[in-house]
């Protein structure tokens, strides 16, 4: 910015000048002129309060404004600036008690302007972390796990959102029963809750039982089956699933035993590779057991939580209906109903969980409420292979809280 003898003002140039030697007073006029002050004593500068150029003002702020983020170097530069000026008062000898003590009791002093500026922005700041502490952040749930190589962390995130892409091309439709002619909705139900017994009997993976529940749902949509064949697609599906999961797989004379001698070995490899035909070879999709691990470290789960989402989740599994709800629903209104089932409060699904799994609370709340009639009910008539599993010390008897009728309400 350039400055001339009229924005200095003429009283600015006579005080300069005068401090000068007689041998400089062409050269500090021929400063002045070309809109450049010379320099004094750096003390009398400040005391004098001498103009500044208005990009010094802006540049002393925007090293305000970086500095002041960090509260120590906040503190430390309004104590430097306050120290600063004590110095210039007082001199720079010996320091004069008289000054000292005049400089204490002055209420008149003009504080320089950049520890105004410094103590206006640590007020602001002060308030806002006060803001800050009461918002509710978004965790970052992965931070333990950094040095963890299988948690692969720096792909979790692309990951999923290949979950949520893959989830919709596989969904299976939840009026598929309508193109069954000799099956139905209770029928599917009979097999799945006999599954679940089947599976805790081998003592199987968790991925297995909701693999299992996938393939038999994926192929009856494309293809009809005779009720006598039923039970074949279950136990064919389950050991299409072992072998995809497990590292112990059971042997088609397990499962040949399994269903009483209903169907020889013949019997099972003929259906599974009908069955791998009718998916094309598609065992890789997405279902609820992907998602709830997820969720549940949202969540930041202990073993209670964690036992009863599984618990909702897999009382769905058993019910027909609960398919017009996407895997990634599924997952996440269990977590929540069991949030709410062990807390007694609606008020559980936090900005990390809401984040992570991309549903509201209220995109939540049709689906938890048929997860709460499904717990009400679940040991009561003759489909209660569930919470005969979850009534176990293995469980932690997940079965013993009382459904969270209040949602019902809501």
């Amino acid at each position: 910015m350039e400055m001339n003898e009229n924005s200095f003002g003429h009283g600015f140039m006579q005080s300069h000048a005068a401090g000068l030697t007689s041998g400089d007073d062409k050269l500090a006029l021929q400063l002045i002129h070309k809109g450049r002050r010379v320099l004094g004593a750096i003390d009398e500068n400040i005391i004098a309060g001498a103009p500044i150029f208005q990009s010094n003002i802006a540049k002393n702020d925007a090293v305000l404004h970086k500095n002041v983020l960090n509260p120590v170097t906040r503190n430390y530069a309004a104590q430097v600036a306050s120290n600063h000026q004590k110095r210039s008062l007082y001199g720079s000898g010996k320091h004069d008690v008289e000054n000292v003590e005049e400089f204490e009791n002055a209420k008149d002093i003009e504080v320089p302007i950049y520890v105004r500026h410094t103590e206006a922005m640590m007020d602001e700041i002060d308030s806002m972390d006060e803001v800050d502490m009461e918002e509710d952040h978004i965790m970052d749930i992965d931070i333990c796990d950094v040095k963890n190589e299988l948690s692969v962390v720096e792909y979790v995130d692309d990951i999923y959102s290949f979950y949520r892409k893959s989830e919709n091309a596989s969904f299976v439709a939840h009026t598929y029963m309508a193109g069954q002619s000799d099956i139905n909705e209770r029928m599917r139900a009979i097999l799945i809750d006999w599954l679940i017994e089947v599976h805790y009997k081998f003592e199987l993976m968790e991925e297995t039982l909701f693999l299992t529940v996938s393939l038999i749902d994926r192929f009856l949509e494309r293809q009809p089956v005779v009720r006598k064949e039923l039970q074949l697609v279950g136990i064919t599906a389950m050991l299409m699933a072992c072998k995809y999961e497990e590292v112990s797989v059971p042997v088609v004379t397990d499962f040949i035993y399994i269903s009483d001698k209903a169907y020889t070995r013949k019997d099972i490899l003929n259906m599974e590779k009908l069955m791998l035909n009718t998916l094309q070879f598609n065992m890789s999709v997405p279902t609820p057991y992907v998602f709830m691990r997820r969720f549940l470290k949202a969540a930041q789960s202990d073993r209670k939580l964690e036992l009863l989402s599984f618990f909702m989740i897999e009382l769905c599994l058993v019910e027909y209906e609960m398919l017009e709800f996407k895997p990634s629903m599924l997952a996440a209104a269990a977590v929540y109903t069991a949030m709410c089932t062990i807390d007694r409060s609606n008020k559980q699904w936090s900005k990390t969980t809401e984040w992570h799994s991309k549903y509201t609370e209220d995109q939540l709340l049709e689906c938890a409420k048929k997860m709460v009639m499904l717990h009400g009910r679940s040991a009561t008539g003759k489909l209660t292979g569930v919470h005969r599993k979850y009534s176990t010390a293995r469980f932690g008897y997940a079965t013993g809280c009382n459904p969270a009728q209040f949602l019902l309400s809501m």
